[in-house]
């Protein structure tokens, strides 16, 4: 029998003046990377890295759920509220982990929605971090799916969450993590992956903000998955073009979600935009 050295713990945070409980899971020691998930799905998709010493022996991957997503439940009155993500309220709440947790200038790094609200962040905020990873990440992406369907009383919305991202898979993927990162769609609350998709398909704001970003003050690069559908690569070189200095790479064999359907082939990419951020001065010591 053996423990993983993978750790969680609860945080409360108040985003626009709500009080959420926030769950959180981190391993390693060093640089800190805050992780985020994607859309209708949970900090459960970077197990893997937590558990690849080639990562964790030199950084601290901090990951957490999403209000409403995984163990981080909805806040009181939920049953009240239509779930609709916003980017204002994406942007305060990883803020507001961020600032929680005492991360001093972390790396940022995050997956599809996750990614998007990356390059927002590295608009808006880039000096509270130290350099940003958006993975599966484009300035824009309009629905070409009714997003309705993810939440309907005659069709089960988990299930059909899965269905549609299933395709985003890489067919490279090893079968159990396809199923695995699966499954965790199945599991989604009811409307979540409905309101994460509201942000991800009618939020337009980054593409008039790529501009803004000054990668000679704080790097970015993105990663995109060959076999990615939904973010193609040409979705992520067309945002990359538009932001002088970003960096770009597209990863053979991989989907829209590398680090949790095929995490072997992702680690290596992972560690080379690990390797593009700059170390802080204390951990370069």
């Amino acid at each position: 029998m053996s423990f993983e050295p993978i750790t969680g713990r609860y945080l409360t945070v108040t985003v626009a003046g709500t009080a959420h409980r926030i769950y959180l899971e981190e391993a390693g020691a060093g640089r800190p990377v805050l992780c985020l998930h994607t859309a209708g799905a949970d900090t459960r998709q970077w197990r893997h890295l937590m558990n690849d010493a080639a990562v964790t022996d030199t950084n601290r991957l901090i990951a957490f759920d999403m209000p409403w997503h995984g163990k981080s439940l909805p806040p009181e009155g939920w049953e009240t509220q239509e779930y609709l993500l916003t980017t204002e309220a994406y942007i305060e709440t990883v803020l507001a982990v961020a600032a929680a947790l005492g991360l001093d200038r972390p790396v940022l790094a995050g997956c599809s929605m996750g990614g998007r609200i990356a390059l927002q962040l590295a608009a808006l905020h880039a000096p509270r971090f130290s350099g940003f990873i958006a993975i599966e990440a484009s300035d824009f992406q309009p629905a070409w799916y009714d997003i309705d369907w993810f939440h309907r009383p005659d069709a089960h919305g988990g299930e059909m969450g899965a269905a549609l991202v299933s395709a985003n898979i890489s067919p490279f993927a090893p079968p159990t993590e396809r199923w695995n990162t699966l499954w965790m769609f199945m599991q989604s609350g009811p409307g979540v992956f409905r309101g994460d998709l509201s942000f991800y398909t009618k939020d337009d704001s980054l593409v008039a903000r790529l501009g803004q970003i000054d990668t000679a003050q704080t790097p970015v690069h993105l990663l995109v998955g060959a076999y990615d559908l939904t973010c193609t690569p040409e979705d992520a070189r067309r945002t990359a073009a538009a932001i002088p200095g970003a960096s770009i790479a597209v990863m053979d064999e991989l989907g829209h979600f590398p680090m949790s359907e095929h995490p072997e082939g992702f680690g290596p990419h992972f560690l080379d935009a690990l390797a593009r951020m700059p170390m802080p001065r204390a951990a370069a010591a």
